[in-house]
């Protein structure tokens, strides 16, 4: 993979857990170029800068629904190598992704991180845009509705003065007895 890697191959190894955007260990130990062990390792000697808002640790549940819904293990037979996990899994968010380049110093580590970062970066402004884009047509919509208000409004008023008088009744001529 070289020091580069592709933003796009990036944007889908962050997965929506627990409302947070959020990368496994597995996929970052595969982009620094490390083992999910030494990932894991380093974190360990350097916990106090991971607080559980920069990282936790998946519940089988979790597991298991990433593995419906994104495939994160390959289809091997149950006996084979990496066909179940023995570990659960850490989820690092953007900012434990951050905190991961100052524990694994390696130059791979650093170029990737910065591509994280800018990943990260990205989606927040695609996410920002799609909130304006939102608030936007919601407005449209509330004018809409204004307008289709006034509008019926003044149909309703073009149809009155096209409907034809009401006929008054006709008086009689002569001496009527009261």
């Amino acid at each position: 993979m070289g020091n580069s890697v592709p933003q796009e191959v990036i944007e889908k190894k962050i997965f929506l857990i627990r409302g947070h955007k959020v990368m496994l260990d597995k996929e970052l130990a595969k982009l620094y170029g490390v083992t999910v062990k030494r990932l894991n390792e380093q974190v360990k000697r350097n916990i106090k800068r991971f607080p559980e808002d920069f990282m936790f640790q998946l519940a089988w549940e979790e597991v298991e629904s990433l593995r419906s819904q994104f495939a994160t293990l390959n289809n091997r037979p149950s006996g084979a190598r990496g066909a179940h996990i023995k570990y659960l899994p850490y989820a690092f968010t953007e900012q434990g992704v951050a905190v991961l380049s100052s524990v694994l110093n390696s130059e791979r580590a650093i170029q990737v991180n910065i591509t994280i970062m800018r990943v990260f970066v990205k989606l927040k402004e695609m996410l920002l845009a799609h909130r304006e884009l939102a608030h936007k047509l919601a407005e449209l919509e509330r004018k809409i509705e204004k307008h289709d208000a006034d509008i019926g409004t003044i149909f309703e008023a073009i149809r009155q003065l096209m409907a034809p008088p009401p006929e008054l009744p006709k008086r009689r001529i002569g001496f009527h007895p009261s």
